[in-house]
C-alpha cells in the first residue's frame, strides 16, 4: 500500500504544480476530460481544469465589493446572500455546468444546496475559496 500511496501523492504534487510554475489558470493550461461529479469540492487545479470544459459558467457568489476587487477571468457574480438569489438563480441556464466559489468555500456550499433545490445537477466548487485560489497563484482580476 505504501508505494500506492507514494504514487498517489507524487500524481497530485504533479497536478498541483502543472507546467506553469505552480500557476493555476481558467484561461489557458490543462482541460478536464469530464465534468466533476456533482456536489465536489476541487482544488484550486482540477477546478481551473473543469472550468475550462465546454458549458461551464464560473459562478463567484461573493458580495460585489468583494467581486470588485478580484475574480477569476469570466467569472458572473451573483451573490448568494442577497435576498434575491434564488430567483436570480432561477434564471439561470440549468443545462449548464457552474463552478461555484466564494472566499472560503462556505458560500458557495450554501449556493449548490440552493441551486440544486431548484433543479440545478451540474454544480462544483472551489475547495479552500478564492483564497486557495490565489495561494496556489491563481489569475485574479478586477473591475
Amino acid at each position: 500500500m505504501r508505494p500506492a500511496l507514494a504514487a498517489a501523492l507524487a500524481a497530485v504534487t504533479i497536478l498541483l504544480s502543472g507546467c506553469s510554475g505552480g500557476s493555476v489558470s481558467v484561461t489557458s493550461g490543462p482541460t478536464a476530460s469530464a465534468a466533476p461529479a456533482a456536489g465536489s469540492s476541487l482544488a484550486p487545479a482540477e477546478f481551473a481544469a473543469a472550468a475550462k470544459l465546454p458549458d461551464t459558467v464560473l459562478l463567484d457568489v461573493r458580495t460585489p465589493a468583494e467581486f470588485a476587487s478580484g475574480h477569476l477571468p469570466g467569472a458572473v457574480n451573483l451573490d448568494v446572500r442577497s435576498a434575491d438569489f434564488s430567483q436570480a438563480a432561477a434564471t439561470l441556464d440549468p443545462g449548464k455546468n457552474y463552478a461555484v466559489y466564494c472566499h472560503s468555500g462556505n458560500r458557495s456550499k450554501t449556493a449548490m444546496a440552493t441551486m440544486s433545490q431548484a433543479g440545478f445537477t451540474h454544480l462544483y466548487d472551489l475547495a479552500g475559496g478564492i483564497g486557495a485560489w490565489q495561494s496556489a497563484g491563481g489569475e485574479v482580476v478586477t473591475g
